[in-house]
């Protein structure tokens, strides 16, 4: 009796184990078909590394579906330029995907602005999808699990999928392999700002948008972007636009949603597709391999290790 009874209480665990691996089954057929909560679902099981997770993510078809990131110091108004972009398309019958990278809580990892006030008005409306997460300690200003989450919104049916990062500075580099337009997001008083960034600004930007374009100099702070900015775009296949918007009273944003569709309509020459999708696996490969480590476990590993007579060259021996 007392087997009988052991076995019996192990059924929840092994009943739960089942459905972990069988849950992703169902739910590639309702994302194709516009299931919201599905993608949702889906979502939240890639992002936590449920069971199942990676035989899901190969079963994913291939999408043309366009990528846009946003992407540029905070306080630009990146939020807001989303939240105009969404409405511009939502009103010519588009269907929106967005994901919204906030910085991490240090204490328990979650998104710490929650800032999506901004697009409060789309979260009934079913042209658009708005997913929320934390870059989780991540210091690219993303996701750690932001290129298959990406790569699920893709097959989701949308016309667009917008990634707006969290904006640190030298890594917005990261939305480059990521993206395949990379909308870069200044202010006019941002000089210093983009003088510090220019570097991986000069390589990624495929559009500036000088926002709160209304206050003083902003149109002085444009032609002197563009004068920073001519070695990199002579460097470029195609001519960079720099746009000028006032996102919160949606002035410039037929400009930029035509410079974005002018962008994407121009075909990739194979040695950026290539590259990108270089960048993409690169990204996937170092977080496998990286998967068993953690800091934490790292530094118990230390404490016990001592740092007397350590040599941390022969420490990191056993880990690669």
């Amino acid at each position: 009796m007392e087997k009988l009874n052991l076995r019996l209480s192990n059924l929840p665990v092994i009943f739960g184990s089942l459905m972990q691996k069988a849950s992703f089954v169902p739910l590639l057929p309702h994302i194709q078909s516009g299931d919201r909560k599905a993608l949702a679902r889906a979502i939240s099981l890639v992002e936590n590394s449920v069971p199942g997770y990676e035989a899901f993510l190969q079963s994913l078809p291939a999408s043309n579906t366009p990528v846009i990131g946003i992407t540029g110091p905070p306080g630009a108004g990146k939020s807001t330029l989303v939240d105009a972009l969404i409405g511009h398309w939502a009103a010519q019958g588009k269907s929106v995907g967005v994901v919204c990278v906030d910085p991490s809580s240090p204490f328990n990892l979650g998104a710490l602005l929650g800032d999506r006030i901004r697009m409060s008005e789309w979260y009934t409306n079913p042209q658009v999808f708005i997913r929320s997460l934390a870059t989780r300690g991540s210091l690219g200003g993303l996701h750690p699990a932001i290129i298959e989450i990406t790569d699920m919104m893709k097959v989701a049916g949308f016309d667009y999928v917008i990634v707006e990062t969290v904006g640190v500075g030298q890594s917005e580099v990261e939305i480059a392999g990521l993206a395949d337009t990379t909308v870069v997001v200044v202010v006019p008083e941002a000089g210093d700002e983009v003088q510090t960034m220019k570097a991986g600004l000069m390589e990624i930007a495929d559009i500036f948008v000088v926002n709160k374009s209304d206050r003083p100099d902003a149109d002085m702070f444009a032609r002197n972007l563009r004068l920073m900015m001519a070695p990199a775009f002579q460097s470029k296949s195609h001519e960079i636009a720099i746009i000028k918007t006032e996102a919160h009273h949606k002035k410039g944003i037929d400009e930029l949603a035509s410079a974005i569709e002018k962008h994407l309509s121009e075909h990739l020459d194979n040695q950026r597709k290539y590259w990108l999708l270089a960048e993409k696996a690169w990204h996937l490969i170092m977080q496998k391999r990286m998967g068993n480590i953690s800091k934490d476990g790292l530094s118990k590993a230390l404490m016990e290790a001592g740092t007397g007579n350590m040599n941390l060259y022969k420490f990191i021996e056993e880990y690669k």
